[in-house]
Order: C-alpha cells, then structure tokens, then sequence
C-alpha cells in the first residue's frame, strides 16, 4: 500500500491587532476548506464561524473545494467594511472642494 503524498501549505488570517499564520501538512487532493479547519484558526477567531468563510490563494480569490498545492498560502478573508468605489468617490468629491480656483 502506497502512503498518500504530503504536501505543506500555510493558512493565515489577519486583523489589524492580531496575525495568525499555521503552517500544515496535509495530504495531497486536500481542499481550501479543508485546511482552514485543520488549521484550528477558526477556534481563535469566533468572528470567521460567524461569517461565510472567503478565501484566496496568493491574493487570488478561491473557491472552498480548490485542491491545494505544495506550498500553497491560503488567506482567510475578512468581509470589506466599506466598498472600495464608494470610498474613492467620495475622495475624489472631497478632493474637488478642496482644489484651488485660478
């Protein structure tokens, strides 16, 4: 009988107080989700459970069945707190109050 492949990934999840990066081995054909709960951050952060859980790969946003690779980096991630369009919209309206007339 012929042992499975191990590969090793690392699964992260950051907040601005407070990192947590678990680096694990996991069997070959093992999920994004799969390794977020083998990972146990989910246990420090109560918030992620609370949440649908997203997640990306090297910043490149994933499904929860993607089969992993050596040395994959999975991040968890949190949900935006405000969308980024809005928030560059009001900037540029703030900003064209603010301009210099001539």
């Amino acid at each position: 009988m012929e042992l499975p492949e191990i590969i090793r990934v690392r699964v992260v999840y950051a907040l601005p107080e407070r990192q947590c990066t678990v680096d694990l081995r996991v069997a070959a054909g093992t999920s994004v989700a799969e390794a977020v709960a083998g990972s146990g951050i989910a246990a420090q952060f109560p918030d992620i459970a609370a949440q649908s859980l997203n997640c990306a790969i090297f910043g490149r946003v994933v499904t929860l069945g993607q089969t992993l690779c050596d040395g994959d980096r999975i991040e968890i991630l949190r949900p935006l707190i405000a969308d980024p369009k809005q928030n560059r919209r009001q900037a540029a309206a703030r900003d064209a109050r603010f301009k210099p007339r001539k």
